[in-house]
């Protein structure tokens, strides 16, 4: 559909000849000859872009620019004026106007600043309904789960994302801690501004603080231009720092005097710079153990856990296994195009058996290659992994011995990767396979040919 364009041009020869280049440009074009009969038919039309000479009878354009951004805050106007000065020019803006064209017009030169004002207008409109998209998804209602424990865990994150208050948030691999840092930004008042992750653990330890801070050209051997950092990026946002357990003393001193300051020093620049923005940290580790060996400073601990969310394991919401599959299924069918409808009673007591030592992402895996086996429109037994199916004493013998999540997996490793490929081995225990082979390293488990 054409875009649809009023012109408000009290000169006849100059408002006949712009309707008449427009229309030939594709343009569905309206005229009218005063302020008045503009502001009348803007009420009685949707209107792409409003063009106004700034000299009228009556109402003048600055005026018109005025009232009209004040019923429509989008609303795209180019002015044209006699006097091309710079207060003139200024107060078109001030009143909301994109651009400004000065006579005697160049028809190239306004039929660019026209596709220009248009492009812009789509693209704000473009990113309006994404982030609308972005914050749907993060709507409490999405977070899926129905026990007691997740219940809560929602009450409380519904009490504090009001707040500016730095948030911790505690759990194992997989338990969704993205999910819930998501929902505590995009339900605050911050919501419009960036949201911005960073994976504390899979960015090197020499390239995170030029990640983090940014840096000036020349800071270093390769900076051939400046970059902002990520902080930068997400002021008057929120970054979420993922597994910041992992952060290495010195850059934790650096991010203890962002949290303090709210300012920012790229490399390579004398000067700070100031950022508005609020801290969500996540970590799988115990953090307070960290504290007590030394590995994680006390005082920044102290900083980012102003309020502290514990996200359970799926193997304590067990009641949440099944309704977490029926939403994971209904997802993969959809984007599969398949037709499943249910996951027969079998399946479901071995999803609800299993101890799940990858948590939520750990089913997401399985059902997503559920339903990508599946021939029929019922997940059977045979169509989810043998881990599920073993029928060895391992679930119960880490019951009885108590493992902490730490020995489960190192167990799990040794009993099951004689049977799996690496990618598998690490998508059923919800990590990375960067993360599986940091686990070899650490346990002395070497890998099987």
């Amino acid at each position: 559909m054409a875009e649809k364009i009023l012109i408000v041009e009290d000169e006849e020869t100059l408002r006949e000849s712009l309707k008449r280049v427009l229309s030939h440009e594709g343009y569905t074009v309206d005229t009218v000859n005063s302020a008045e009969s503009g502001l009348k038919s803007i009420e009685e039309g949707n209107y792409d872009l409003i063009i106004t000479d700034i000299i009228l009878p009556g109402i003048d354009g600055i005026e018109l620019v005025r009232r009209v951004r004040e019923k429509i805050t989008d609303q795209a106007v180019i002015v044209i004026t006699a006097y091309a000065s710079l207060e003139t020019a200024v107060g078109a803006l001030r009143a909301g106007a994109y651009d400004y064209v000065a006579k005697p017009i160049i028809h190239e030169e306004i039929k660019s600043t026209i596709r220009n004002a248009l492009k812009e207008k789509a693209l704000r409109a473009e990113n309006l309904i994404l982030k609308k998209q972005i914050e749907g998804r993060y709507d409490f209602e999405k977070i899926i789960g129905q026990s007691k424990v997740i219940t809560s865990l929602i009450d409380e994150v519904k009490k504090i994302a009001g707040s500016k208050s730095n948030t911790l948030l505690l759990g194992e691999t997989g338990t969704g801690k993205e999910l819930f840092a998501r929902a505590v930004h995009y339900n605050s008042s911050r919501r419009d501004k960036p949201f911005v992750p960073i994976n504390c653990s899979a960015i090197p330890d020499n390239l995170l603080e030029s990640e983090l801070f940014g840096y000036t050209k020349g800071a270093f051997t390769g900076a051939v231009s400046a970059k902002r950092g990520l902080f930068e990026e997400a002021d008057g946002g929120a970054v979420f720092l993922d597994e910041i357990g992992d952060l290495n003393l010195s850059l934790q001193a650096k991010l203890l005097r962002v949290i303090d300051d709210l300012e920012i020093r790229p490399l390579g620049r004398v000067q700070s710079r100031k950022v508005d923005i609020r801290i969500i940290t996540a970590t799988n580790r115990d953090i307070v153990k960290a504290v007590k060996e030394g590995t994680f400073r006390e005082d920044l601990y102290y900083r980012i856990n102003v309020v502290t969310l514990k996200l359970p394991p799926l193997r304590e919401r067990k009641e949440d296994i099944i309704v977490l599959a029926g939403h994971f299924l209904e997802k993969y069918s959809n984007e599969i195009g398949k037709h499943i409808k249910s996951i027969n009673a079998t399946a479901q007591t071995l999803l609800t058996n299993y101890l799940w030592p990858g948590n939520v992402r750990e089913l997401q895996n399985i059902i997503e290659r559920a339903v990508l086996i599946t021939d029929g429109d019922t997940i059977l037994q045979e169509h989810l992994p043998e881990t599920l199916q073993d029928t060895s004493p391992f679930p119960c013998e880490a019951l009885e011995k108590a493992f902490s999540i730490e020995e489960y997996t190192k167990e799990f490793i040794l009993r099951y990767e004689p049977s799996y490929g690496e990618q598998a081995l690490a998508d059923m225990l919800g990590i990375t396979r960067k993360s599986l082979w940091e686990k070899r390293k650490r346990w002395g488990i070497s890998k099987k040919k």
